[in-house]
């Protein structure tokens, strides 16, 4: 009772980003990528609904365990890898995969008893310069665990720095460094997250990591998630709760940083930076009232933000508004506020209430 912000989740929306990844990349199977709780969407009912991705890619063992518990089955991939050696035991027990990108884990690796069944991916540092291996240590870790008969090498990935940009030349650098580290060394290639799949089919591999583009987000800069035909999964919803007629030169809001240009109607709705919407979202930034785009006006409350009504003259309480989704993307409210759609989704708080479709 009482919840003014609803967060509607389509899984006929993420089915539909899911089968444009297999038609980018039709020869490689699907990692898909549900760290951080699903971006933000809930981990477990994307899981679901990904019914045809071939393997889950998680941040950490916790949230890996949260899908196992839920009885999830598939293979489930540690992207940022474990640090303790109980905690590989634990993987090892739950038949969960683990990238490994440090010498501190070959180190626990040794300690692992032989009675403990663990597959490990690789990670190789070919440019990020983040997390993995020097690229030319490739060789030396492959025989190493070629020498434990408790321990699988699945495969080797890496991870691009700039596969957004099209005009960045380190996507190629990247691809020629992993391609020249692994000449005749077994095991399955990763490279390509969503930015370089729908942009480098030469970098697509035996597995591809699909993160943003699942969830309706555009990874390509300067382009539009339409362009790709991806559809936005998550609509972040609430209603217009008080109306006002002003006259000109009233101000709004905290600090007065808006005025009204003339005398003009403007609508206050049930959503603020109590409930994730960002707090420095600048004036101006579209919101549908009604499916119609308004510009938000002065600064955002933490219950609650304003919008011109100019546009919408026969708007009144109750009036439907959203936030990010059909009408307005999360990728140009992302742009406004100077950050990323994934930020945006990430950030919602427990007042907002998930409606799975």
């Amino acid at each position: 009772m009482g919840v003014r912000a609803q967060a509607y989740i389509r899984s006929s929306a993420l089915k539909h980003n899911l089968a444009r990844v297999r038609a980018y990349a039709p020869q490689s199977r699907v990692m898909a990528a549900i760290k951080a709780d699903g971006y933000g969407h809930g981990a477990l009912q994307i899981a679901a609904a990904l019914e045809d991705a071939h393997a889950l890619a998680v941040a950490t063992l916790d949230e890996a365990m949260q899908l196992r518990w839920h009885g999830e089955q598939r293979d489930l991939i540690i992207l940022s890898g474990l640090n303790r050696l109980e905690d590989f035991r634990t993987a090892a027990e739950h038949r969960i995969q683990v990238v490994i990108h440090d010498q501190h884990h070959l180190d626990c690796l040794t300690e692992l008893d032989d009675g403990y069944k663990l597959s490990l991916w690789i990670k190789l540092d070919t440019g990020m310069h983040r997390l993995g291996f020097p690229a030319q240590q490739a060789h030396d870790i492959s025989a190493y665990l070629q020498a434990r008969e408790n321990l699988t090498l699945t495969g080797w990935l890496t991870h691009f720095a700039c596969a957004d940009d099209l005009d960045s030349a380190l996507t190629s650098e990247q691809i020629d460094c992993f391609a020249e580290s692994l000449l005749r060394i077994e095991g399955l290639r990763s490279l390509a997250n969503s930015a370089a799949i729908v942009s480098r089919p030469d970098s697509h591999g035996d597995w591809v990591r699909p993160g943003i583009m699942l969830y309706g987000g555009c990874p390509i800069l300067g382009k539009s998630a339409a362009e790709f035909d991806l559809k936005p999964v998550m609509s972040l919803r609430s209603e217009l709760i008080a109306m006002h007629e002003l006259p000109a030169g009233a101000g709004i809001g905290y600090g007065q940083t808006w005025q009204c240009p003339e005398a003009m109607p403007v609508g206050v709705v049930g959503i603020g930076y109590g409930d994730g919407y960002p707090r420095h979202a600048p004036n101006g930034t579209p919101v549908a009232v009604n499916g119609q785009p308004v510009p938000l006006v002065g600064r955002v409350s933490m219950d609650m933000i304003c919008v011109d009504l100019r546009e919408q003259p026969g708007a009144k309480v109750g009036d439907p508004v959203e936030l990010w989704g059909d009408y307005v993307s999360a990728d140009t409210v992302a742009q406004r506020v100077g950050t990323i759609s994934y930020e945006l989704f990430c950030r919602l708080t427990s007042r907002v209430e998930f409606i799975y479709e």
